[in-house]
């Protein structure tokens, strides 16, 4: 990971890699650890196919919770500031007006990006055209069917 940069996550985002992180350390990783032991001594562990997914398991958990440790470490929490309401940052919920159509997004950090969720990186595209603006203001965003132009409608 690169050591300058800054992972902001929401309140809500940071509670959560926390739990991940937790249920890792206390649940998932002892179960790997116990399935490693008992596969083990099951015999030969060159054709013991148990033994490699469990080592491959406890490898990707492994994995997962020193990225884990690293975002925590470096996280940065989105402050909400009513001071800016009206401009758009980091934690913003923002309501745009598309080609005849109303979408609401809440802008975050990478790590806490979903699509799906409606949740958008301030390192999208969408989401750097948004940061700074103000109700009312117009950006426009290069998608793969051509530029897209945003109206902001507002802003929370």
């Amino acid at each position: 990971m690169d050591n300058n940069k800054k992972i902001y996550l929401t309140k809500e985002g940071l509670t959560e890699l926390k739990k991940e992180y937790d249920e890792l350390i206390n649940t998932k990783r002892p179960d790997i650890l116990s399935r490693v032991s008992q596969a083990r001594n099951m015999g030969d562990l060159a054709e013991n196919a148990e033994y490699v997914a469990a080592r491959e398991e406890l490898s990707f958990i492994d994995g997962r919770i020193d990225e884990l440790e690293e975002i925590l470490k470096e996280a940065v929490v989105i402050r909400d500031s009513r001071t800016s309401r009206h401009l758009v940052k980091l934690g913003s919920t923002v309501t745009l007006h598309a080609e005849g159509k109303k979408e609401t997004f809440t802008v975050v950090g990478e790590w806490e990006a979903d699509p799906k969720d409606k949740k958008i990186s301030h390192e999208s595209p969408l989401g750097k055209a948004l940061l700074g603006k103000k109700v009312g203001e117009k950006v426009e965003v290069e998608a793969p069917a051509g530029k897209i132009s945003y109206t902001i409608v507002s802003v929370h």
